[in-house]
C-alpha cells in the first residue's frame, strides 16, 4: 500500500485536481480533511479552529440518519461483499435487490406497486420524468409532455430535474432557454390558503391537454429554499390530477424515511402519488442508491405501448452492497420508535433555535421534525459563518440566506444542545 498523505498534501492535491460540488476549479477555500467518522461525530486529519472533531448537524446532506460506522450496517457490507459486491441486472436478481424492493413496496403508500433501483436521487426524478413520458406516448397521447411544479422547489442537477428546480432563484438560471420549458405556479404558502389551492386547480385544468404530469417535493421543499408548507395542498394537487387525467410525482428523495415526522412525508396528507422518488437515507449514508415507485397503471401502460419497456439502465442498478446496506437501514429504522426519536430532535431544535430567532439578521426560525432552519434576511457569509460553527464543535453548510439542521436520529441531547448553539453562533457571525 503506498504511505498515506498527510493533510498538507492531501489539500495540495485537492486543490489542484478535485472539483467539489457547487464550487469553482480550483476551489477559493480549502476543505476540512475527514479522516475518519464514527456515531455524529467526524474526525479531522488537522485541528480547525482548535477542534480535531466536529459533531455533524447535516447528516451527509440528510443521508446518515443513523450516524457514521455503525455496527449494524457495517457488518452488512461486510457479509454482502464475502457473497458478491457487484452483477449486472440485465437478465439477473439478485436477493438483496428483490428484498428491497418488496419492503419499499409494503412501507410507501398504495397503489405504489413496482420499484425501479438506480444511482441517485437526480436519476430517480429523471427515471420518474422518463416514465411519466413514455406512459402517455404509450397510450396515444404524446402531446401530454410537460410538467408542472410549484417555485422554490429542487429536484436535482441532472437535466429533467433542473428544468423544474426553481427557474429564478435557484442554481440553474445559466441553463435558461436551454432546458425544457416546463409550467410554475407561485411557491407553495406556509398555511393554507383556499386562493392558492384555487390558483393549483385553474393551472392543472388549463394545462391538461398538456400536462404529463404535477411534479413537487411533499410538505417540505429542500435545496430551493427549506420552505414548509401545508399537506392540505397535497390534497388539491391528488384531486386535481385524478380530475383532469394528468400523473401526480412526489420527489421524497430529502423527506423520505422519518425526516419530517411521518416515514413519508406524503403521509402528512394521507395521500399517494403515481410515482414517488427515493434517496438520500435509503442507505443510511453508507452508498448512493435512489429507487423510483409507480404504481400497476404507470407500468402497464408503458408495457402496453410500441416500446414496450423502459429503457433506462444504470451500470450499477440494484448493486448488491448498496441493496444489502439498504434492507439492514430499514430494519434498523423501523426495529426502533424512529417516531419518537423524530419528535426529540423537533423538540429539541425548536427550543434550542428560539434564540436565533431574537438575533439580528434573522428573519425567521422554523422547525418540522428532524429539520431545524434559521432564515436571514441576508446572504450568509459561508466562510464566517462555517468558522463559527467550527469554533463551537459542530459542521454546518449554510447557503443562500439559509442555516440549516438535520442532525442523524441518534444525536444525543446534549449534541443536540451544541448544534444549536453553532447555528446562533453562525447566524451573528455570517
Amino acid at each position: 500500500m503506498p504511505e498515506p498523505l498527510t493533510p498538507g498534501e492531501l489539500i495540495a492535491l485537492d486543490r489542484a485536481h478535485v472539483w467539489h460540488p457547487y464550487g469553482p476549479m480550483p476551489g477559493r477555500t480549502d476543505p476540512l480533511v475527514v479522516e475518519s467518522a464514527s456515531g455524529v461525530r467526524l474526525r479531522l486529519a488537522q485541528p480547525a479552529h482548535g477542534r480535531d472533531e466536529l459533531v455533524d448537524g447535516m447528516s451527509s446532506w440528510w443521508s446518515a440518519i443513523h450516524g457514521y460506522n455503525h455496527p449494524v450496517l457495517n457488518e452488512a457490507v461486510r457479509g454482502q461483499l464475502d457473497r458478491m459486491s457487484h452483477v449486472m441486472f440485465g437478465g439477473l436478481t439478485h436477493e438483496p435487490a428483490v428484498r428491497l424492493a418488496t419492503r419499499l413496496v409494503e412501507i410507501t403508500p398504495e397503489p405504489l406497486r413496482h420499484v425501479f433501483l438506480c444511482d441517485s436521487g437526480s436519476v430517480a426524478v429523471e427515471v420518474a420524468v422518463k416514465m411519466c413520458l413514455q406512459y402517455w406516448r404509450s397510450i396515444g397521447r404524446p402531446a401530454k409532455q410537460r410538467l408542472l411544479t410549484w417555485r422554490g422547489g429542487y429536484h436535482g442537477d441532472t437535466w429533467q430535474p433542473m428544468s423544474v428546480c426553481d427557474p429564478e432563484g435557484g442554481m440553474h438560471g445559466l441553463w435558461s432557454g436551454v432546458l425544457p420549458r416546463q409550467i410554475f405556479v407561485g411557491p407553495p404558502p406556509a398555511a393554507y390558503e383556499e386562493s392558492y389551492a384555487d390558483e393549483l386547480r385553474a393551472m392543472i385544468e388549463r394545462h391538461a391537454d398538456e400536462l404529463a404530469a404535477v411534479i413537487v417535493e411533499p410538505v417540505v421543499q429542500g435545496a430551493g429554499g427549506m420552505r414548509f408548507h401545508s399537506p392540505e395542498y397535497l390534497r388539491v394537487l391528488r384531486e386535481a390530477c385524478d380530475a383532469h387525467d394528468v400523473l401526480l410525482v412526489f420527489d421524497e428523495i430529502a423527506t423520505g424515511f422519518g425526516r419530517t415526522g411521518a416515514l413519508f412525508a406524503a403521509d402528512h396528507a394521507g395521500v399517494s402519488p403515481d410515482v414517488m422518488c427515493l434517496g438520500k437515507a435509503l442507505t443510511g449514508g453508507y452508498m448512493s442508491l435512489a429507487a423510483t415507485l409507480c404504481s400497476a397503471r404507470v407500468a402497464d401502460g408503458i408495457s402496453r405501448g410500441e416500446v414496450p419497456v423502459l429503457a433506462h439502465g444504470p451500470t450499477f442498478m440494484g448493486n448488491p452492497l448498496a441493496a444489502s446496506v439498504a434492507c439492514a437501514s430499514l430494519d434498523l429504522l423501523l426495529g426502533q420508535d424512529w417516531a419518537w426519536e423524530v419528535k426529540r430532535l423537533e423538540a429539541a431544535l425548536g427550543e434550542g433555535l428560539a434564540a436565533a430567532g431574537e438575533l439580528p439578521g434573522v428573519s425567521e426560525v422554523r422547525v418540522l421534525g428532524g429539520i431545524g432552519v434559521v432564515q436571514l434576511d441576508h446572504a450568509v457569509d459561508m466562510a464566517a459563518a462555517t468558522a463559527a460553527a467550527v469554533r463551537e464543535g459542530v459542521w454546518l453548510r449554510p447557503f443562500r440566506d439559509l442555516i440549516y439542521v438535520m442532525p442523524p436520529y441518534v444525536t444525543s441531547d446534549d449534541d443536540l444542545a451544541r448544534i444549536c448553539r453553532a447555528v446562533c453562533a453562525a447566524a451573528r457571525e455570517g
